[in-house]
């Protein structure tokens, strides 16, 4: 008989973001391996199958926790479950697995993404006045403290540090099951081919001038450091290199500060230097015609673009803030930046890879360390196959 699995997420729609991306396919992926998966949420699209809305009578498009509590805690009354797998602190739960880390480190490093210590001291001081995140937060310390409670599932041991130096976790209660996306993805050539060369016409260089692209993705431009980046693109600018850099921008953030930043750095360095191309659907074809990955990330538990770029065997520069580090190793896949604020590395990070040899020699070592097996959501659910099992063995035993 299937073993039954119930995983609670607040929103289920992949429109909204990477976390419910990543939730909709650890369940497929749990599913194919022959568990029986129910998704229990608030909000959601009612096209999808074993999706549960639960708060669909309830106006807004935010559920209060307190009310997503008591609408859970109704349905598993009425339906059973071997395993109940929460991303939101919820105790009743066998296993917590926050999709974007603690709450605690994410106004942290949301603070400092401001990159001015007077507003990052506002952002900490005021932090509580974001209710909804308050309550989360409460809930998520008073989960995380003492003996008992849910496994926490740590997307990386960022994450798992996270709650071992924040709420003081006993390292018995976490266990960590690295990120993994949804790999062989199919790419269009055709439509690829046409967006580098729109992408090149916008530069207003030739193949035959050999460019080196840059790709950066993300929907909160600040948080993950495109302004340093911007500035680094520069400072590489104006070092000597075997190819000229340049940098692709995607994502949904409003770009006109960024559009300044850039025009304003490209009068030093003679040329535009950032093409701006806003969301895009398959973010696969885009990684096809680009070289580099770069995300020099404030605050990432486990970065899906930095993923999906070394599963498209691309390397990689992002910082220490993000957990995906876990996955690749410094210096053989790609680059690991101590710091977004520090140009001068990310510059540095930059330059290395606007030589020929250095991203070829990343790309081959990705491929022959079979990273994008290790980086799959296939990995990633056997893991927590074995740790749904784990748990329901000790409850046999007591």
């Amino acid at each position: 008989m299937k073993k039954r699995i119930a995983i609670i997420i607040e929103r289920a729609n992949i429109a909204l973001g990477g976390a419910e991306r990543s939730v909709l396919e650890l369940a497929a992926a749990l599913s194919g391996l022959g568990l029986e998966v129910d998704i229990l949420t608030a909000k959601g699209r009612t096209d999808m199958v074993n999706v549960h809305i639960l708060c669909s009578d309830e106006r807004g498009r935010r559920i209060r926790y307190f009310t997503f509590e008591k609408a859970l805690k109704k349905h598993l009354s009425e339906t059973s479950y071997d395993i109940i797998h929460s991303v939101l602190p919820f105790d009743f739960a066998d296993v917590y697995q926050p999709r974007g880390g603690t709450y605690a480190e994410s106004i942290l490093r949301n603070a400092a993404s401001y990159q001015c210590k007077y507003v990052e001291s506002f952002k900490r001081l005021t932090a509580f006045t974001n209710w909804r995140r308050t309550v989360l937060l409460h809930a998520e310390r008073k989960l995380s403290q003492g003996p008992n409670g849910p496994v926490i599932a740590a997307l990386s041991q960022y994450v798992a540090e996270q709650f071992k130096q924040l709420y003081g976790t006993d390292e018995q209660r976490i266990v960590t099951i690295p990120n993994g996306v949804r790999t062989g993805r199919r790419i269009s050539t055709g439509q690829a081919e046409r967006l580098r060369a729109q992408i090149l016409a916008e530069l207003r260089v030739k193949e035959s001038d050999g460019p080196v692209l840059f790709l950066f993705v993300a929907n909160n431009f600040r948080l993950k450091g495109l302004a340093p980046l911007i500035r680094a693109m520069s400072a590489a600018a104006r070092r000597a290199a075997q190819r000229k850099g340049y940098l692709i921008v995607v994502g949904t953030d409003r770009t006109r500060k960024y559009s300044r930043l850039a025009k304003k750095l490209d009068q030093s360095t003679k040329g535009k230097k950032v093409v701006f191309l806003g969301p895009v659907t398959h973010i696969q074809n885009v990684l096809s015609i680009s070289d580099v990955a770069v995300l020099p990330t404030f605050y990432d538990p486990s970065s899906r673009f930095v993923l999906e770029a070394l599963a498209a065997g691309k390397p990689v520069i992002t910082t220490r803030f993000n957990g995906a580090t876990d996955l690749f190793v410094k210096d053989r896949h790609g680059k690991i930046v101590d710091a977004p604020e520090n140009i001068d590395e990310l510059a540095e990070a930059v330059s290395y890879f606007t030589d020929t040899d250095n991203i070829q020699q990343a790309s081959q070592a990705i491929v022959e360390d079979n990273l994008k097996d290790n980086i799959s959501i296939n990995r990633a659910a056997g893991q927590l196959i074995e740790l749904y099992e784990s748990i329901l063995e000790r409850r046999g035993r007591e």
